[in-house]
């Protein structure tokens, strides 16, 4: 658990999608804006929803004076729906979101309606890569390079098992 020394901290968030991508371009780019190390929330899953361990971490251990630093808010959440939420929890708390890439600082007026444009923004491009995928699939099926997932083989005990439960 992180100790707290000073009334206001620099927190920082950080978001990979899997456990295999590197974080290290957020970790330099919040370390240089003056986050310390040991006050960076990790998480390496997807942002589709807010059910994320080091986010609520993040959510519980800010407080009042407090300022959120992420590197985009891609970053915090992938829909806007949930980027207001989480949003709303931290001004609630008294902690302003800064974002680096869209420059964006809620304790700005301009930031905070920056924030919502961004985030409908991000919501779009999150459903633009997902039409393109199916588009993807869709020309794989017809090209016959795509069959989707194997059948499970299954006895006739087996199915019998599985339709009792």
């Amino acid at each position: 658990m992180i100790e707290r020394n000073v009334l206001e901290m620099k927190l920082g968030y950080i978001r990979v999608s899997t456990v295999e991508q590197n974080e290290e371009r957020q970790t330099r780019a919040l370390l240089e804006k003056g986050v310390e190390k040991e006050n960076l929330f990790i998480d390496k899953q997807s942002g589709k929803n807010a059910e994320r361990a080091q986010l609520k971490a993040l959510l519980a251990f800010c407080r009042k004076g407090d300022v959120v630093i992420t590197e985009s808010i891609s970053r915090i959440a992938r829909n806007t729906k949930d980027l207001l939420t989480i949003i709303e929890q931290l001004t609630n708390k008294g902690v302003d979101f800064i974002s680096l890439k869209e420059s964006i600082d809620t304790s700005t007026p301009q930031g905070k309606f920056m924030l919502t444009v961004f985030g409908a923004l991000a919501e779009l491009e999150r459903e633009n890569i997902l039409e393109r995928q199916r588009e993807g699939i869709e020309i794989a099926k017809s090209e016959g390079k795509y069959k989707g997932r194997k059948p499970i083989d299954y006895d006739e005990a087996q199915m019998k098992a599985l339709c009792k439960k």
